[in-house]
């Protein structure tokens, strides 16, 4: 690959990074929806894995590192009821751009349900449904036999009752994969970017993050480990907890090394005997411990799931239960056009 690729490709990474808003004002955190993930072999392995290597467009928005030429010509389609009413779908489209390249497209939708409207004075308004809606778009470009890099973009609608919002994001990502070793590391920059138009006065920032990841096979078996490291812009996860046998106490903030380190940290473990069927087990503690105040169950921060390739089609489901009282369950469809 000749150097003036390598300039050129330098310069965009950095353009990338410089895009991040420096703003002094105080602002609040928002836009948690983008960090929920559209594929379920993602989901299945605990629900952010930057290092996952897949023939699956879907995981342009775990790291846009992560597609490249050997997707073909690909679509694939996303559902997945959330917690409570929430439906959430996702279509993509993606395509090899040359012997080095690809390229993706799709859309997002996220309908939360219906939710009751009330005046100050209490006077019911009726319901109204809460959504976001995402534009994105990916572009990766193989920068040697085994480094690859990506830059994704996003447009992003949010539509809350009487109140309306627009920003637009950025993520960039680099992946090695050494086929060899079955060993794939990976960094992706997340959510870069700001709000365009605000909801009223004051600014909601996106959730820009800093995530690492790590995926090998484990000797000559056929089971692979994963750890992934996210929110590595800072150290300190604190969260709420109570005990359940005193009500009425109030909650307590906690916060110690070993709580942080681990909210940091999300596990997979993978059983795939060939490259058209997977089985998954995830386990991520900041889930876990993000619902230690709502009432959590044994199976809060643990997600399972499977995928298998026929020919030209692909599925994949996954599930999880954050919450005793409501669970996610997640479904993909891929079409091959080509490979």
């Amino acid at each position: 690959m000749n150097n003036a690729f390598h300039k050129k490709y330098i310069i965009l990474f950095l353009l990338v990074f410089l895009s991040m808003p420096a703003k002094a004002q105080m602002t609040s955190n928002g836009y948690g929806f983008l960090d929920i993930p559209v594929s379920t072999h993602a989901y299945a392995l605990g629900g952010m894995n930057c290092s996952l290597i897949d023939n699956d467009i879907m995981l342009a928005d775990q790291n846009p590192a992560l597609i490249g030429p050997e997707i073909g010509m690909q679509a694939a389609a996303s559902y997945m009821h959330y917690l409570g009413s929430g439906n959430f779908g996702a279509v993509r489209f993606g395509k090899y751009a040359g012997e080095h390249g690809a390229w993706t497209a799709g859309i997002r939708y996220l309908n939360y349900g219906a939710f009751d409207g009330y005046l100050p004075d209490g006077t019911s308004i009726g319901s109204f449904t809460p959504s976001d809606i995402v534009f994105e778009g990916t572009y990766t470009h193989d920068i040697t036999d085994r480094l690859r890099g990506g830059v994704s973009y996003r447009m992003i609608y949010s539509n809350y009752e009487q109140y309306n919002a627009f920003a637009m994001a950025v993520d960039a990502g680099i992946s090695y994969y050494n086929e060899e070793k079955n060993l794939s590391l990976s960094a992706v920059l997340t959510n870069m970017g700001g709000q365009i138009k605000r909801f009223d006065s004051q600014y909601n920032r996106l959730p820009f993050d800093l995530r690492l990841g790590y995926m090998q096979t484990l000797g000559n078996s056929p089971i692979q480990l994963s750890i992934n490291a996210w929110h590595l812009t800072k150290w300190k996860l604190p969260y709420y907890s109570h005990d359940k046998n005193k009500p009425e106490e109030m909650q307590t903030v906690k916060s110690n090394f070993f709580s942080d380190l681990f909210r940091h940290l999300v596990f997979g473990l993978q059983y795939s005997p060939s490259d058209r069927f997977y089985i998954g087990l995830g386990y991520n503690y900041k889930m876990r411990t993000d619902m230690s105040a709502y009432q959590r169950n044994f199976l809060s921060g643990f997600s399972l799931g499977a995928g298998l390739k026929v020919r030209t089609f692909g599925v994949g489901v996954s599930y999880a239960m954050p919450h005793k009282a409501g669970s996610t369950l997640m479904l993909n469809l891929n079409w091959f056009i080509s490979e």
